[in-house]
């Protein structure tokens, strides 16, 4: 399972600082509400975006390797706040409420897309957002939407598939080509396609090396 393109020739040494990184210690900040109970953006920040129960809070985990940091449920909508953890004092990880279907009110729904939507658009020191994507399904209206509203506000993104273990290699291969060819025209859009799986581990270590590279460096 590879992902659209390789690491630059130094991969060993990128994939080590990912994994030295994400050994260090990881602690819950904080789950936000609104606005006003924004942390000091003092850390470069990575959010996790995706349509509900595709996987964020799994993979938020699998990164970590700490199984219960982020809770995880197979309820979609469980999580219901902006979860900001603190990796080593070098980054922020967010996990976002998931958008499209949940199992909540739809006035909480629409609050939780606002919320998400002011965060995404006003967050100075947010440096890259995640979309996860169920690899199974490929890019959804909800996902399009959400690159289209990047996109316009200049926010770099990159599309991160999850739960790749359950999908036939050959499916999976057509399904990144695909979403290759249509992110290509998009200017916020990193061009690396990653490839997880949280439950079998598959890819975490390329990401883990990704998003040490947007981290404060080591003092």
């Amino acid at each position: 399972m590879e992902p659209a393109a390789s690491l630059p020739d130094d991969e060993a040494e990128r994939l080590e600082a990912g994994r030295l990184l994400f050994a260090r210690e990881c602690t819950f900040m904080r789950g936000v509400a609104d606005l006003d109970g924004l942390p000091p953006g003092d850390l470069p920040e990575v959010a996790f975006a995706g349509r509900s129960n595709v996987g964020k809070s799994s993979l938020v985990n699998a990164l970590t390797g700490r199984n219960t940091l982020a809770r995880t449920s197979n309820t979609p909508g469980r999580t219901q706040e902006l979860n900001f953890f603190n990796l080593a004092d070098r980054l922020c990880l967010v996990d976002l409420p998931g958008y499209g279907f949940a199992q909540a009110p739809l006035p909480t729904v629409a609050r939780w897309q606002r919320l998400i939507d002011a965060y995404l658009r006003g967050r100075a020191n947010l440096r890259r957002v995640c979309i996860l994507v169920d690899g199974r399904h490929g890019l959804k209206p909800p996902d399009r939407a959400l690159i289209d509203s990047l996109g316009q506000a200049a926010v770099v993104f990159q599309v991160v598939l999850t739960k790749a273990d359950l999908v036939k290699p050959s499916e999976l291969a057509a399904r990144m080509a695909a979403i290759t060819a249509e992110i290509g025209r998009k200017p916020a859009a990193f061009p690396d396609i990653l490839v997880t799986s949280a439950r079998k581990a598959e890819g975490v270590d390329r990401l883990r090396a990704v998003l040490a590279g947007l981290a404060l460096p080591l003092a």
